[in-house]
């Protein structure tokens, strides 16, 4: 009695640690979605200095300090991210020019190209709602909503005043954050893994290493992926002959992080671009066959080389996590999103191997089981916690599973 009084105990305090541990979680997503405006660069340094760890590291075991070796390796990023600007910002400047003095040429290909060819072939009337005058009625009729609008948009305009001096904060504060962060991160990795609990340490180290390797191959891989997809996109387009080739391309490649999505742009935009700038079956063929390297060169090369397939997750759970993310938690949800979803789908992965190792799963009692075979499998008692579903099961004979004996 005073045995099944004990375990009963034992029970109910191991089932209020467990909601001790949910409360503390739901504590801990509740500060980070008060506080995402502020953690954003912290979050975006911590990136960054992850990423940059490793190659601090390998200079210090080239005998260098750990202060000079994350002195070279913050100035390589900066000269990186300096050089990456004065290439990019003039270029993306000279091709939204080109888009502004594009944008009546666009307008004018959808009325008098693509809104009759699309009326005659579905039937609907779009040009009389399109109309000046129409339009204008329509502002007349509901001018109390415009004007709410209206002061919603100047709400907006006059918060965005304040987002540009936080964006500018943020800007100056990026680079010093960095620094502490490659110059500490052992130091943070350290104190961290002392907190872990010593009989969990083995299983946390675990998952840790596992979510590095996960997180290492993605993130450092997939940039490699999206700038040099980007490269070959903008300069392809620029080829064929668009005028906009090089900022499609860039946001085709910024835009492959999401599966299928990037690609997608490539076709869209590029051919939009080739049928108002041309009109013409060459040029689309042209944006096709640009569209066909460059997933070629993604599939076959890229993608295998530098990400692989550890990440494991599905193209839905990417796009998912993205927009989940931005929605919880704004730009911070966003730039988290995909990190945090690899780091769960290795947790995830690992609670189903405790699954599939428990008695919940396996059972008490024996279960017969047919293979395609036509054998009949009993899970061996014997079997040990370590094999998989399939193994430690006994196969008989067809002629055996019955239970009779041959001699009869």
């Amino acid at each position: 009695m005073t045995m099944s009084r004990d375990e009963d105990l034992a029970t109910i305090a191991g089932f209020f640690r467990r909601l001790q541990w949910c409360a503390l979680g739901a504590g801990m997503i509740w500060v980070i979605w008060l506080l995402a405006p502020v953690l954003a660069p912290f979050a975006f340094a911590a990136l960054l200095g992850w990423m940059g760890d490793p190659m601090v590291d390998r200079l210090e075991k080239r005998g260098l300090g750990r202060n000079t070796a994350v002195i070279l390796v913050f100035s390589a990023i900066i000269a990186l991210i300096v050089i990456a600007i004065l290439l990019i910002v003039p270029i993306l400047e000279q091709q939204i020019s080109t888009l502004t003095e594009s944008i009546p040429g666009y307008r004018e290909w959808f009325l008098g190209t693509f809104l009759p060819w699309f009326e005659k072939r579905t039937g609907f009337e779009l040009h009389s709602w399109l109309d000046t005058e129409h339009l204008l009625a329509l502002l007349r009729e509901h001018w109390q909503s415009a004007g709410g609008f209206a002061s919603v948009a100047l709400g907006y305009v006059s918060r965005s005043s304040f987002a540009l001096i936080g964006w500018l904060v943020n800007i100056v504060l990026l680079p010093v954050l960095t620094f502490f962060f490659l110059r500490d991160w052992d130091l943070i990795v350290g104190r961290v893994g002392s907190l872990v609990p010593r009989d969990h340490y083995a299983t946390v180290h675990r998952l840790a290493l596992e979510s590095d390797a996960v997180l290492g191959g993605f993130l450092r891989g997939q940039l490699m992926v999206m700038l040099i997809l980007g490269v070959i996109y903008g300069i392809g387009l620029w080829l064929v002959g668009l005028d906009l080739g090089i900022l499609i391309g860039l946001i085709g490649g910024i835009l492959t992080f999401v599966p299928y999505l990037g690609p997608a742009s490539i076709v869209v935009l590029g051919g939009l671009a080739a049928l108002v700038q041309f009109g013409d079956w060459p040029h689309l063929a042209g944006v096709a066959v640009v569209f066909g390297i460059g997933q070629i060169i993604e599939s076959y090369v890229l993608t295998p080389k530098l990400v692989g397939d550890r990440i494991g997750l599905h193209p839905m759970a990417v796009i998912f996590a993205v927009m989940a993310g931005g929605t919880l938690f704004g730009f911070l949800g966003m730039l988290l999103a995909l990190p945090v979803a690899a780091v769960a789908n290795v947790l995830l992965r690992y609670a189903q191997e405790r699954y599939r190792r428990s008695g919940l799963y396996a059972g008490e009692t024996p279960v017969i089981l047919l293979d395609a075979e036509g054998f009949v499998g009993v899970p061996d008692a014997d079997a040990s916690e370590g094999e998989d579903a399939g193994d430690g099961v006994r196969s008989v004979g067809p002629e055996r599973a019955d239970g009779g004996d041959d001699a009869g």
